[in-house]
């Protein structure tokens, strides 16, 4: 019973662990509409309250950004987060965005809080994770694999991981689409208050830098660099979540690049829908 218990709390540690790290690694901006509840009546006024605030030349400069990195279609980001005391990790890789989806690889290092913590304990300092349009998916380490039946990957259906009894997954999938830079471009266009802070030079590069405060009630503040060919160099992100601050700093480069998704090996992969049951069997 002690060894059965013992997997059940690894399991049950790993899938939450898991999944913090995944939203960390994708924390985007939500526009409003996303925050209604899910069971809310259509809102006749809605279309209108989600029509983007900022207009004349600045809306025009945005929508170029937007336009120009939407059809990029892929980059080299580097990132960190902090998530208040539960999470701080770095990530670096490749994103591609298209029609059909998020697709790409990040390998992400946990770097402190709790998460990280409980991760180190199962053995894991370190993750690769890969996005395809239906299903994000998450390498632990060997001394995982040697607790679950020898299967290192993880892998979250963005369906199933709606369904999560409590909310635990709510939104996971949307927060995914929203972490490519075209969307933190969407999101400056529906803030009243964005501003052109000035030239800055930016990796190197000479930048235009953006600012403005979106979100409502949850509101978050969002900071862009420019280059020339209106592709975003850098984006901050800074609000609150339920474990405190949020901090995120991500650069973009290499636009164009090749995106590597492959599937990781079927044989070495398991559903968090079956070590969710496992507990319980």
């Amino acid at each position: 019973m002690t060894g059965t218990r013992a997997r059940r709390t690894v399991v049950s540690v790993a899938v939450s662990a898991v999944l913090a790290c995944g939203t960390a690694c994708t924390a985007g901006e939500e526009a409003p509409a996303s925050r209604e509840p899910a069971s809310a009546p259509p809102d006749p006024a809605a279309p209108a309250s989600r029509t983007p605030a900022l207009t004349g030349p600045s809306a025009d400069a945005l929508r170029s950004v937007e336009r120009a990195t939407g059809r990029a279609g892929s980059a080299r980001v580097e990132s960190t987060t902090v998530m208040g005391g539960e999470l701080s990790l770095e990530a670096a890789g490749v994103l591609g965005w298209r029609d059909d989806g998020l697709t790409g690889t990040l390998t992400i290092t946990y770097t402190g809080g709790t998460t990280a913590e409980t991760m180190r304990s199962l053995g894991t300092t370190a993750m690769e994770a890969r996005y395809l349009p239906d299903a994000y998916y998450a390498r632990m380490g060997d001394e995982f694999a040697d607790r679950v039946g020898g299967r290192h990957w993880i892998k979250y259906v963005y369906e199933d991981l709606e369904d999560l009894g409590g909310g635990a997954g709510a939104g996971f999938a949307d927060q995914m689409r929203k972490t490519t830079p075209n969307q933190a471009v969407k999101a400056l266009l529906t803030a009243e208050d964005v501003r052109r802070v000035g030239e800055e030079t930016t990796r190197g590069r000479r930048t235009t830098h953006w600012s403005g405060t979106v979100g409502g009630e949850t509101a978050q503040t969002v900071d862009i660099w420019v280059d020339d060919r209106n592709l975003l160099v850098k984006k901050v992100e800074r609000g609150r979540t339920k474990t405190g601050e949020l901090t995120q700093t991500a650069y973009y480069s290499d636009y164009g690049v090749t995106v590597p998704a492959r599937r990781p090996p079927a044989g070495d992969t398991a559903d968090f829908k079956e070590l969710l049951a496992s507990q319980s069997g």
